[in-house]
């Protein structure tokens, strides 16, 4: 026999989707409060070592750019001092300086884009283990260890009424009590003359008869 629903208390005949949105909405907060931090960390972690790598990347583009452009300058130099007996023209500086910026740029747009394949190589270096199938912790969680069955208890009349119940009940009223909590004394005094006198005039009233209810129903 199918239990009815825990959540709505449906019949199990009806399938409901409460125990299932329950479910993922745990999953959801027991995710949020064990994985949380760890995800930061390997987010830290392989963002650093991403960063590293393009930089180290983009540090060896641009070293062979500069290389190549000290050759530049260095051609053009001998080439005017041979041909004109002097320093290369302004210009032709100016243009090695322009395409040396131009390359540079263009190594640095190529290096970030290199961010995604990167990332993901960073990404699959994180390893997750879980134990196995057989494990003790899986097979014998310690969540299911101190899992007894409860004593039944009698009711009656919608109450508890097993002696534990009844002793924890009476224990935690005698608790509550403040330890300076104290009956009122009682003093012994000789009444006075109009208390005698009343109580002379409450004994001569006539018994009520054999009729009278004091808590009965109104008579209309």
């Amino acid at each position: 026999m199918d239990p009815d629903c825990a959540i709505c208390h449906a019949p199990a005949t009806l399938k409901c989707e409460c125990e299932a949105k329950s479910l993922e909405t745990a999953i959801r907060q027991a995710e949020a409060r064990m994985m949380q931090n760890i995800c930061n960390d390997i987010r830290t972690w392989v963002r650093e070592h991403a960063q590293d790598s393009i930089l180290r990347y983009f540090g060896a583009l641009s070293d062979a750019r500069k290389a190549a452009h000290a050759a530049h300058i260095n051609r053009i130099t001998q080439h005017a001092a041979i041909y004109f007996s002097a320093p290369p023209h302004p210009s032709e500086i100016e243009d090695a300086q322009r395409e040396l910026k131009r390359a540079i740029d263009e190594d640095w747009q190529v290096s970030v884009q290199r961010y995604p394949e990167v990332l993901q190589y960073y990404y699959g270096l994180v390893d997750f283990t879980v134990p196995d199938e057989d494990a003790p912790s899986i097979q014998s969680p310690p969540l299911l260890a101190g899992m007894r069955q409860p004593l039944p208890k009698r009711r009656m009349g919608g109450v508890d009424t097993s002696a534990a119940t009844i002793a924890s009940s009476r224990n935690y009223h005698m608790e509550r009590i403040p330890s300076s909590f104290a009956p009122p004394r009682l003093e012994s005094r000789t009444p006075g003359p109009s208390e005698m006198d009343r109580r002379r005039s409450f004994s001569r009233l006539p018994p009520h008869p054999a009729n009278y209810y004091p808590h009965g129903p109104y008579q209309y």
